[in-house]
């Protein structure tokens, strides 16, 4: 078979103004099967990619005449559909992550490390079939509405999928912010699946749920006799997901020495467990949430700004299913088929009646909530539709409560830290004391509810008696 008839994805072209580098790279990569052919810089790569368009570029950064950037731009607005993996210098990184949120898959450090080159050009391999599935799902929103687990064919919606399509096939870090239950380990599901890691380890990890104290551990693992009770040596999760997806929910709530030992390991690719004395590589993609507004909490001290930018390749805002009320019919019927097929019942559907009440609910909850109404709406059913009556989960379980005229308005001169209190107040108040039932309608985790409370506690010890 000549290079011309030999499939695309096997076709590779290497873009290195350096001679000896090149000539090594072509080595290496013909003894690994690939038909390999090379360009001294962007502008003949330009040339012999319009001639034989190869399934894989492997460039530079930094070339006389046509950089690797410029490449990637050049092909971008051609519109081929060819994968880009650039090689730079340590002191280019930044610059190699700015390609990658313009659409390069992943980026190397040179000296290239052959294990690591391996590693990536069996993910970019991966990425062909990653592409095909997502043009099937793009036919699949058309027609059902629904992005892989993904419910929702709203305007705020499409935006998100445009987002996936880009993310998904690449290794590129996403940071995923919303309100509490509007799906956002469900948005890291989707990528992972979606990815061409989707057959490795996919490993979730809620840093709100692990105390402070544990969760060092639980990120990258223990030797045996480290510290008191390590009786055994123990994975943590960077080594249980290698070659996989990571997901870390509610990362503000990481202190910031653990996020200074997080930031390394996305930077070195390597990480030591606790009493190790070695460090492991670790080939990994990681994607961070948080219900907070990421730059707020930068603001705030809660989120290392360095850990930020290295999170946030690419950014997924989720809207809040008051925001998005068009999809309710549509998340109702699909959590009604599931529910229906997994508690053996007969529903098809909602009344008309019925989803007005649904469209007129303001969602504290977000879909977490709808998700928990349409399970309980289904068993309870008595006819074929979910009717009003089925419904009075809406009513008890978060109805507004009425507030008086100190609740609703705060005076002029009201400090943030003040109203903020005074909305946590009427919160718990209004939930009878259930902290976790608050932290929901607030928006935030019961660990920040927690912190939160005893900040204030610790306000009124320091007010002076009168």
């Amino acid at each position: 078979m000549s290079p011309t008839e030999s499939p695309a994805r096997d076709r590779l072209l290497i873009v290195e103004d350096d001679a000896a580098q090149r000539v090594g790279l072509q080595k290496l990569l013909t003894s690994w099967g690939f038909v390999v052919d090379v360009a001294r810089d962007g502008r003949e790569a330009l040339e012999k990619i319009a001639a034989d368009r190869p399934g894989i570029v492997l460039s530079d950064l930094v070339m006389p005449n046509l950089g690797g950037l410029d490449l990637l731009r050049a092909l971008k607005q051609d519109g081929a559909d060819i994968t880009m993996v650039l090689l730079t210098a340590q002191g280019s990184v930044e610059t190699a992550v700015e390609a990658i949120k313009q659409g390069a898959y992943d980026y190397l450090t040179k000296p290239v490390d052959p294990q690591r080159l391996r590693i990536v050009l069996d993910q970019v391999a991966a990425r062909q079939d990653t592409l095909r599935e997502v043009r099937a799902l793009r036919r699949q929103l058309q027609e059902r509405g629904t992005f892989g687990s993904l419910v929702g064919a709203s305007l705020e919606m499409r935006k998100i999928y445009q987002v996936l399509e880009q993310a998904a096939p690449t290794s590129a870090s996403v940071l995923v912010h919303g309100e509490s239950g509007t799906g956002k380990e469900l948005v890291a599901q989707t990528i992972h699946q979606l990815s061409p890691r989707a057959g490795q380890p996919y490993m979730p990890l809620n840093c709100a749920a692990i105390p402070d104290t544990l969760l060092e551990s639980e990120l990258f693992g223990h030797e045996k006799g480290s510290f008191t009770g390590a009786v055994a040596r123990r994975a943590g999760a960077f080594e249980l997901a290698h070659r996989g997806t990571l997901f870390l929910d509610e990362i503000a709530e990481m202190t910031p020495v653990t996020q200074a030992k997080l930031l390394r390991v996305l930077q070195e690719r390597s990480f030591r467990p606790l009493g190790g004395s070695r460090e492991q590589s670790v080939d990994i993609r990681v994607i961070a949430a948080t219900n907070l507004d990421p730059k707020e909490a930068v603001r705030q001290g809660r989120l290392r700004e360095d850990l930020y930018y290295r999170l946030n390749v690419f950014a997924i805002q989720l809207p809040p299913l008051r925001d998005r009320k068009d999809d309710i019919p549509l998340l109702a019927q699909a959590f009604v088929k599931d529910f229906d097929d997994r508690h053996g019942r007969h529903v098809a559907g909602v009344s008309d009646d019925a989803m007005k009440a649904l469209e007129r609910y303001n969602w504290p909850g977000n879909v977490r909530e709808l998700r928990n109404v349409m399970e309980r709406a289904t068993i309870v059913a008595k006819g074929p539709l979910i009717e009003p009556a089925d419904l009075p989960a809406l009513a008890a379980v978060s109805a507004p409560a009425r507030m008086g005229p100190a609740d609703a308005a705060l005076a002029p001169g009201t400090t943030v830290d003040q109203a903020e209190q005074r909305l946590i107040e009427i919160t718990l108040q209004h939930t009878n004391g259930n902290k976790t039932r608050a932290a929901e309608l607030l928006g935030i985790s019961l660990k920040t509810l927690h912190n939160k409370l005893n900040r204030m506690k610790e306000d009124r010890r320091d007010e002076p008696a009168e």
